[in-house]
């Protein structure tokens, strides 16, 4: 049994930045692949980035490349995201999601999440 508890949600202006963490119990987490998804309101839960249990990492929507990065601290079973140059098209709630599946590929679905944590709203002010 996971459990995950995000962290670093707030209110930003557009042009700032914020770093997101998820906080995972249990000791298997360098056993997991993790994940980040976001949804605003009105809209379906949206894939933003996912890293694997060897560090690789992917991301959703081109709007976040080159501005979310996620990484991971094995040593603290922590997920982070960090998120600059905020737009106010970023605002959502965000979930981490943990998977035990070693598709790279997979861990862009939402289906493919064994765990997910309460959530934490973003909110980018224009």
């Amino acid at each position: 049994q996971v459990q995950l508890v995000e962290s670093g949600g707030g209110l930003v202006q557009a042009g700032g930045s914020l770093r997101l963490s998820c906080a995972a119990s249990g000791r298997t987490f360098s056993s997991l692949a993790m994940g980040w998804f976001r949804q605003a309101p009105g809209k379906e839960r949206e894939f933003v980035a996912a890293i694997t249990l060897s560090g690789g990492r992917i991301y959703g929507a081109d709007s976040v490349k080159g501005r979310f990065t996620i990484s991971r601290d094995n040593a603290k079973n922590t997920a982070y995201l960090q998120m600059n140059s905020l737009k106010p098209e970023d605002t959502a709630v965000y979930y981490c999601a943990a998977t035990r599946s070693p598709s790279i590929i997979a861990t862009t679905i939402a289906t493919t999440y064994d765990y997910w944590g309460q959530g934490t709203q973003v909110t980018v002010s224009s």
